[in-house]
């Protein structure tokens, strides 16, 4: 029997408990599905217990909060349309229209954009503008302008949809006039 026991022992392993394979990407994907649920960010805490890791795990691929956060943010930016060869308004209303989807699914995600220091969502929807507008041969204070203009009224319809119950009464069809005005603005120079 005692030697049943130093045989049982002797097959278990010592130390922490293995920790399931970890990446970045399986990280940031937990990360995007807990916001999609809770609404907002999720801590590090909250995403390690849904890792079923430990929190120090994922400090090992992400050196901060802050960093995790960041990638996230372009990891759901980056699903927005990417242009193809439409014309450039109707590439610009469905860049438009798909930022709006995203804001619209992550709820939180907008708050987050507006609230922290992070500049690399902003330049994956800045790069995709620029080469739609390429071909328009604008000078840079007029596409920056315009660039501008354009994601200040995106962010407003955003917090209107945040704020709007009835979902019938707002949707993303709603945008078509008010983007295409803002395209016009970009060939009056």
């Amino acid at each position: 029997m005692i030697r049943d026991i130093l045989m049982s022992v002797k097959q278990t392993k010592r130390g922490r408990p293995a920790q399931k394979q970890l990446s970045q990407d399986i990280i940031i994907d937990q990360a995007k599905q807990l916001m999609l649920e809770k609404g907002k960010p999720p801590s590090i805490r909250a995403l390690a217990a849904a890792l079923n890791v430990d929190a120090m795990a994922i400090y090992h691929y992400f050196k901060n909060k802050d960093a995790l956060l960041e990638a996230v943010t372009v990891s759901l930016i980056n699903e927005i349309h990417d242009p193809q060869s439409l014309h450039w308004q109707q590439e610009i209303f469905e860049l438009s229209k798909s930022y709006l989807a995203i804001l619209d699914k992550y709820r939180g995600l907008l708050q987050t954009l507006l609230s922290s220091k992070m500049i690399g969502p902003a330049e994956v929807f800045a790069a995709r503008f620029e080469r739609i507008t390429g071909s328009l041969d604008l000078n840079t204070d007029t596409q920056q302008t315009v660039l501008h203009l354009l994601v200040d009224y995106l962010h407003g319809f955003a917090l209107a949809m945040e704020c709007n119950p009835n979902r019938d009464e707002l949707n993303l069809e709603m945008i078509e006039q008010p983007v295409t005005f803002i395209c016009k603005t970009m060939v009056l120079e």
